[in-house]
């Protein structure tokens, strides 16, 4: 099979792409901008996954609530506020640790936003007497 030789464009000879006429360079072009509710709901996804690992409720205490979010994203970066509850007993202050940076490093791999900060608040610790109980009068 021939081929003939098309003509010649700049760069070709390096191998490096040609530059699109009339764009100017990708730094130039804008931001990728991510409101703080759809990163907030990412937190909240990613801090649903921590709490399934870091910290399982067994099945006989009832269904921990879905863990909430709040984020505020400034300039390429995000502090997050997580509200979850945890079974008792744990080690708390480790598993927090690790939800947070769990937690972190999620929102980190899917908006490339740099976290500075996870503060998360236990709303409710889960113990064994907690089981569909429902109020107590």
């Amino acid at each position: 099979m021939r081929t003939r030789p098309g003509p010649a464009s700049p760069g070709a000879e390096s191998g490096a792409p040609a530059r699109t006429a009339g764009l100017p360079p990708p730094a130039e072009r804008g931001a990728t901008v991510i409101p703080d509710r759809v990163v907030a709901r990412i937190a909240a996804r990613a801090a649903r996954t921590a709490q399934s690992r870091r910290a399982a409720v067994p099945p006989d205490r009832g269904e921990a609530a879905a863990p909430s979010a709040s984020a505020a994203v400034r300039t390429g970066s995000v502090r997050l506020h997580l509200i979850m509850d945890l079974p008792y007993p744990i080690d708390i202050p480790r598993v927090c640790e690790r939800i947070q940076h769990d937690v972190a490093e999620g929102v980190a791999g899917m908006t490339g936003l740099d976290v500075k900060e996870v503060t998360l608040t236990v709303r409710r610790l889960m113990t064994a007497a907690d089981t569909g109980r429902g109020r107590v009068r």
